[in-house]
């Protein structure tokens, strides 16, 4: 018994919404029906990855489809809820934009903001107020411990900063990375892994805080560090290549000959 969708020649919010609802249905998709929350939350931080490497590749085709699979994945969820009488895509709907008012009365209200630093003290007052004047600790701890790790450290450093829980400069942070990897290079001639484990944390942290002060973003920087040690490395690769090097085989001081030859090249 097939499912009865009306085909048409362009669909629209409501047609989509109707989908999700044929495809969740006892007569619509076996697959669909079975997925939990848990089961697919894998997938939406794959298609928002997925939508953020359209963004970075410029690519609007591209953010167009990967937008729609990021919105599949609000609807299945949105639906999932809406079987168990919780909460349907229209109560979401209204949550967001009730929400955007309450945190823009530099927009809606009697605030006045003139540029984006005063916007942005704007929206923190407004939600601050929002969340009934919550501790330090609890802003804090409201930080989720399943954002990528570089975002979180971040995050959580920037909140402590707002009570006054900081360096005076820069100088600190940077005294205290070089603090960290001694009691990194201690834990190292003990051999114990959990103890390596945690110092080489805190030497991460404690560049996180570097970042922070020198308004860099960790991630952006890791994946632009990562970007040019893959560029580099096919350089190395290619090198070895035309000179019938053996990369298997080489000594590191070889390999390092090449890699400062790939350096130069990719500098130029």
């Amino acid at each position: 018994m097939s499912v009865d969708f009306e085909i048409k020649d362009r669909y629209d919010f409501n047609d989509f919404l109707k989908i999700i609802t044929a495809l969740r249905s006892p007569e619509g998709c076996p697959w669909d029906r079975k997925q939990t929350h848990e089961s697919i939350r894998k997938n939406f931080i794959e298609e928002t990855y997925e939508a953020v490497e359209a963004i970075n590749k410029q690519n609007p085709d591209m953010l167009r489809e990967e937008l729609g699979d990021v919105m599949l994945q609000v609807a299945l969820h949105c639906e999932m809820e809406r079987e168990k009488g919780n909460f349907d895509m229209n109560d979401v709907i209204h949550d967001v934009v009730y929400k955007l008012v309450i945190r823009h009365p530099h927009v809606f209200g009697d605030v006045s903001a003139e540029n984006e630093e005063e916007a942005l003290a704007s929206w923190d007052s407004a939600k601050e107020k929002s969340k009934g004047g919550r501790s330090a600790s609890e802003a804090i701890d409201s930080v989720p411990r399943e954002f990528p790790a570089l975002m979180r450290a971040q995050k959580v450093q920037k909140r402590a900063a707002k009570v006054g829980f900081d360096w005076d400069s820069c100088d600190g942070a940077v005294d205290k990375i070089y603090e960290e990897l001694d009691e990194l290079k201690i834990a190292m001639s003990h051999g114990d892994k959990s103890e390596i484990e945690d110092e080489f944390g805190d030497v991460l942290f404690s560049a996180v805080n570097i970042a922070r002060f020198l308004k860099v973003d960790s991630e952006e920087a890791l994946t632009g560090a990562t970007d040019k040690f893959v560029s580099r490395f096919k350089e190395v690769e290619k090198l070895a290549a035309e000179q019938g090097i053996n990369m298997n085989e080489s000594t590191i001081e070889e390999l390092d000959a090449l890699w400062d030859k790939a350096k130069k090249i990719k500098n130029e």
